[in-house]
């Protein structure tokens, strides 16, 4: 089995590192493969500098795509 976890991300440069310390948490223990995509919907502060050094540590379990603008949560996702 493998779980996806998708999550759009707009603006939040400040709780990020707290989402992922969340995610390694709660998914590292698990027994199946697992990746989290985080999806930044054309955020105007720095979370796509966070993102990118997000995935840098967990790249094999951790995605980032980055949308040109505001698409909104529905569309992120």
């Amino acid at each position: 089995m493998k779980l996806s976890v998708v999550i759009p991300v707009y603006n939040e440069h400040e709780t990020l590192p707290l989402l992922y310390q969340a995610l390694m948490d709660a998914l590292s223990p698990m027994k199946c493969d697992w990746e989290v995509v985080l999806v930044d919907d054309g955020s105007r502060d720095e979370s796509q500098i966070v993102l990118e050094s997000l995935v840098e540590k967990t790249p094999v379990h951790f995605k980032v795509i980055i949308l040109r603008r505001n698409f909104g949560q529905t569309a992120a996702i």
